[in-house]
């Protein structure tokens, strides 16, 4: 198996596009289809051929461009079974527990339920790689829209129990944005503060955010650690479980 490349650049208003194109094979899969006119310049800056889209969840801005792409390019679209009905051009179905082959790469099907019912997250294992859409932010997380607190808190506990160095690509760029709040629930993290400041000097110099690890997202994300003590007495909620702790906070960042 060859290496993947990756190719991120961003969509519409603060979406992130990305394409993944195997080093050994012609194969070239985009993550979502956000807008059709970006993906189409990303594919002419590589020079790489379209022949796969891989979706994460059915939201326009993230299925939208599916039709065209599919029309000029012949790419298969692959989606969760559960979500097939709701997203275009599907030609290709997997169901969280399965993993799916993208020219000789493994990708594990991690349900992700939450933001959307059929949300799922695609985790190249030995590639140290996880697409996870619109579920987890850097610093943040995605609004519940269609689940439960629960789901969303179970879905982001398995996010973050992948290896540490897996690197994360999300669906949009909220980083500075979730830094504020963040900043709000955990004022006394160097880690979040760290990061805080290294995202604003990424934005000012025209660079993207992401990736960035599990690791660091597990030292600086208040939603992936509502067992921290501070945040908790931060919240008034020492003694809470976990899921009402994330709760919570997620209904913070909503009023934010």
């Amino acid at each position: 198996m060859s290496e993947l490349d990756i190719h991120q650049f961003l969509c519409r208003e603060d979406n992130f596009g990305v394409l993944l194109r195997d080093k050994g094979s012609p194969a070239c899969a985009a993550i979502d289809a956000p807008e059709e006119a970006a993906i189409e310049k990303a594919l002419r800056d590589t020079g790489w051929k379209l022949t796969h889209i891989l979706v994460t969840h059915h939201h326009d801005d993230h299925v939208a461009a599916i039709p065209a792409l599919k029309a000029r390019h012949g790419a298969k679209v692959v989606a969760n079974r559960a979500d097939s009905r709701r997203i275009p051009g599907v030609d290709e179905t997997v169901e969280p527990g399965q993993t799916y082959d993208f020219a000789g790469h493994k990708a594990a099907i991690v349900d992700t339920p939450g933001h959307t019912r059929g949300h799922i997250a695609w985790h190249f294992a030995p590639d140290g790689v996880v697409f996870v859409g619109d579920t987890l932010f850097s610093l943040g997380c995605g609004r519940v829209i269609e689940g439960t607190m629960a789901e969303m808190w179970r879905s982001l506990d398995r996010l973050r129990s992948l290896p540490g160095e897996t690197k994360v690509y999300c669906g949009h760029e909220y980083t500075l944005a979730n830094a504020r709040f963040a900043l709000t629930v955990d004022p006394d993290n160097p880690d979040l503060e760290a990061r805080a400041a290294e995202a604003a000097s990424e934005v000012k110099a025209g660079r993207l955010t992401l990736p960035v690890t599990i690791a660091a997202e597990r030292r600086a994300n208040p939603f992936l650690r509502p067992e921290d003590k501070a945040i908790r007495q931060h919240l008034g909620l020492a003694s809470a479980a976990d899921a009402d702790v994330f709760a919570e906070l997620r209904r913070r960042k909503n009023a934010f």
